[in-house]
């Protein structure tokens, strides 16, 4: 079956057309970072009026990639939540619209569930079930057991900030602009992890994240030494990166640990991070257990996860009414 995908919860406006829940045949994405920039991060307001903009063309766009039409479509899946949900509003209504004009069958998808699929679409190696999870995100860093499609237990979750809203704040302290997590992630590259002590929050008090206290660490450092520069500013960066970074592997061992599970899928934007990836490739490497990453393109917000999440949820004979509505808090 194709599944046409359709992702509008934050700031990109993405369709996609996936075939059998594997095949990518079109991934059209349309980012509002240049739209957001001279904000600072993402302005709800903003980011539902570009996504009001911008559906049509990205619907069309991906059907031209694909080559194909809306007759060739089996069903629709649309991420209907979390997120902002104006701008989820936007990707709900387009879909329900679709759905009633052609009569095709629709299915909602937690964003997060669609993270967690990624690593399934065109991959030479996919993980068994049950299997463990690190979803990192800017709204969102979690541990959670995948014991099949659409089945999920959460074992951890961040008690305040998420580790790519962490790298954001600090990054906009540093001047960074916005995004600040690539910026910080490449001048971590050539700096020096142990140049400056940071917390490490939760240590040994269970599975949940807390990223709130690095980052007044950091608010505290500049105040007390002001923002540095060259080197000693990649020194900064990568300090702060090992510190987040060493929070998420040491959690997500101790996961693996106490549900004996040999294999791993790290998934969401912050899995581009290359200091978090090197990391869990280490241990991997060290404990013995299998680590799959999807290449980047597939861990940033983009419509192919959401098509294959809804192709096993439509498989399943799940249905959505033109009732479906957006949830800006949507517990996995």
């Amino acid at each position: 079956m194709l599944v046409l995908g359709i992702e509008s919860s934050c700031d990109e406006t993405a369709a996609a057309l996936v075939e059998d829940g594997v095949k990518v045949r079109a991934d059209s994405v349309w980012s509002q970072v240049a739209v957001h920039r001279e904000y600072g991060g993402v302005v709800p307001e903003i980011a539902s009026r570009a996504h009001i903009v911008n559906v049509v063309p990205v619907l069309e766009a991906a059907f031209a990639q694909a080559g194909c039409t809306l007759d060739d479509v089996g069903g629709i899946a649309v991420t209907r939540g979390p997120g902002l949900v104006g701008a989820l509003l936007v990707g709900v209504q387009a879909a329900k619209a679709i759905a009633f004009a052609r009569g095709l069958p629709l299915v909602g998808v937690n964003h997060l569930e669609g993270h967690l699929c990624a690593v399934f679409l065109e991959a030479e190696r996919v993980p068994s079930f049950p299997h463990l999870a690190l979803l990192v995100s800017g709204g969102h860093s979690e541990i959670v057991v995948a014991h099949d499609f659409g089945k999920y237990e959460l074992l951890g979750a961040t008690r305040d900030d998420a580790a790519g809203e962490a790298f954001d704040k600090v990054g906009k302290m540093l001047g960074l602009g916005y995004p600040a997590g690539p910026v910080i992630d490449k001048l971590a590259q050539t700096g020096d992890p142990t140049a400056v002590a940071l917390p490490r929050a939760m240590r040994g008090r269970g599975l949940d994240f807390s990223f709130s206290g690095m980052k007044t660490a950091m608010s505290t450092w500049l105040q007390k030494h002001g923002r540095p520069e060259g080197q000693a500013l990649a020194d900064l960066c990568a300090s702060f990166q090992a510190a987040v970074v060493d929070q998420l592997v040491s959690k997500t061992m101790m996961a693996i640990e106490e549900r004996r599970l040999g294999q791993l899928v790290l998934a969401g934007g912050v899995a581009c991070n290359r200091g978090l990836r090197a990391a869990l490739q280490q241990k991997s490497s060290e404990r013995g257990f299998e680590l799959f990453i999807p290449p980047p393109k597939r861990c940033t917000d983009n419509a192919t996860m959401i098509a294959c999440a809804g192709s096993h949820r439509l498989a399943r004979g799940e249905r959505a009414d033109l009732t479906l509505n957006a949830t800006a808090t949507l517990p996995l």
